[in-house]
């Protein structure tokens, strides 16, 4: 079995792997999953010009993780807003954003996707379109992910997920991470 370990460098994630260990032929090996999150929605106050140039995602024993990028923005500056909902409507307008999965987390993040100066998107996005780059074949809990907007510095994220199951919010300098567990009584 190989364990992941997970390694901030400066603005970059990175996985380091942990050298392999031989269990016994008879005993089966688990990776005891973190307990204590729960469903109810999160939040923190703040808010950055620094926009958002990368969202991206990556699986784990326990959790399937989003990873939102704000090079050079500070974790207490950095405002955020995650909760269940059963529809994502775009800012602005109001229009639905489909969002497949079994419960859809709304992540909003306290920052633009576009340069506030010039008005040029920093992240490449189109409004009720897939996350750029994001591919979710072979997750457990991740289902969907769209961008449904940036409007008036908010960025608006739409995460399909395949029941509403407990999650966490982590800010880091330079990233928000939203992890969502495999389920609800520590299973893998």
């Amino acid at each position: 079995m190989v364990c992941a370990t997970l390694v901030l460098v400066g603005a970059t994630l990175t996985t380091a792997a942990a050298p392999a260990v031989a269990a016994p032929a008879t005993a089966a090996t688990a990776t005891a999953c973190p307990t204590g999150w729960g469903s109810l929605p999160e939040s923190g106050p703040g808010s950055t010009a620094t926009p958002v140039r990368d969202v991206r995602t990556g699986r784990h024993d326990c959790y399937d993780r989003m990873v939102v990028d704000l090079p050079g923005a500070t974790s207490g500056g950095l405002g955020y807003s995650v909760r269940y909902v059963d529809r994502i409507r775009q800012d602005g307008s109001g229009r639905p954003v489909p969002v497949s999965g079994g419960a859809v987390l709304e992540v909003r993040v306290a920052a633009p996707a576009y340069d506030p100066e010039s008005g040029e998107p920093a992240y490449p996005a189109r409004a009720g379109g897939p996350l750029p780059g994001v591919d979710l074949t072979g997750y457990r809990t991740f289902r969907d992910a769209r961008f449904a907007g940036s409007f008036e510095g908010e960025t608006q994220i739409g995460l399909g997920t395949r029941a509403r199951l407990p999650f966490r919010v982590l800010r880091l300098d330079g990233h928000l991470v939203i992890d969502v567990a495999h389920g609800w009584t520590g299973d893998r």
